[in-house]
């Protein structure tokens, strides 16, 4: 199982989230995937993402939220989540 890192901005895009009422048992069973390295579900659209979150992945954990990390064979680190407005501006 791979170590979780993660950074204090998604500390606090936790906390908005759940205050927004989002299903956080979303947020765990994607956590809990990309720990135990297991093939994330096409429905998560998983990407890798270009210019200044290179090389950051994002998934989807509804249409409007989502998850900003990196992984390697030892950790995952968990940099953002939240709208694309949250996350991207726009």
């Amino acid at each position: 199982m791979r170590l979780a890192s993660f950074t204090g901005q998604f500390k606090r895009d936790v906390k908005l989230a759940e205050k927004r009422g989002k299903d956080m048992r979303k947020l765990r069973h994607v956590i809990k995937l990309l720990l135990t390295g297991a093939v994330l579900p096409a429905e998560f659209g998983d990407h890798p993402l270009k210019g200044e979150w290179k090389p950051s992945r994002d998934l989807h954990l509804e249409a409007d939220w989502l998850l900003i990390y990196t992984a390697d064979e030892k950790k995952v680190h968990l940099e953002r989540t939240g709208t694309h407005a949250d996350l991207f501006g726009k």
